[in-house]
């Protein structure tokens, strides 16, 4: 499956974009699923001394794919493309690297 395959499987469980607020919606979505990786991970540290043994993997891909669902739905939203998402993505990393501006701050470096 490639990422527009699945960008529009996600569109078939979504809500019209025409309901209210719906954009404001798939943002906080996307934050609350980003936050409970976190959460994750918070506990993790907290009860299981970072033991990456003990990292509950299966767990956490339940949530990659929920972010992964609001990513694409939101994109969707916006009239993006997840293919074109994730390429424009990957030449941006490669300069960077390639000027050596990989590991650095800002946005336009």
């Amino acid at each position: 499956m490639n990422l527009d395959e699945y960008q529009r499987g996600a569109l078939r469980t979504a809500a019209p974009r025409d309901k209210r607020n719906e954009l404001l919606h798939l943002v906080l979505g996307l934050v609350g699923e980003s936050g409970e990786i976190a959460e994750k991970f918070k506990k993790w540290v907290r009860d299981l001394d970072s033991d990456e043994e003990r990292i509950d993997r299966a767990d956490i891909a339940k949530e990659l794919g929920d972010v992964l669902w609001y990513v694409a739905v939101l994109a969707d939203y916006l009239d993006l493309s997840l293919d074109d998402i994730a390429t424009a993505n990957l030449a941006k990393l490669a300069s960077r690297q390639g000027r050596g501006v990989l590991g650095g701050s800002g946005d336009n470096r």
